[in-house]
């Protein structure tokens, strides 16, 4: 069933809110992490936090131990707040990556083929 489902790409373009401003940036869509991931970088911008917890997470750069903080993030209309892991993505192109916690949230199906309008 389809109905009343959001189709998203691999990439999507997702506002985050801070308490006093908010931004928007692209983000990976990636079925395959369980949890999502926010820039120390964007994170220290929006002023984002305070940290809730921290976790280990299994990356492909290895296991290390990340600070989680609760995010607001608008996906096609679609607000949720979720917890995201805080990592250093500046080697990677995407500031911010959208797994499983996010995507379960909403109401959203993934279609490989979308692309989005730069």
């Amino acid at each position: 069933m389809i109905q009343d489902k959001t189709i998203l790409g691999l990439t999507e373009e997702v506002t985050v809110i801070g308490p006093h401003k908010k931004q928007k940036v692209m983000a990976r869509i990636d079925t395959g992490a369980t949890a999502s991931s926010i820039d120390t970088t964007l994170a220290a911008a929006l002023n984002l936090g305070p940290m809730t917890k921290s976790k280990i997470v299994k990356s492909a750069s290895g296991i290390k131990k990340r600070p989680l903080i609760k995010v607001k993030v608008v996906m096609d209309g679609q607000t949720i707040e979720e917890e995201f892991n805080v990592a250093d993505r500046a080697h990677m192109t995407y500031q911010i990556l959208i797994g499983q916690n996010i995507l379960k949230k909403g109401n959203f199906l993934i279609d490989p083929h979308k692309e989005v309008a730069p």
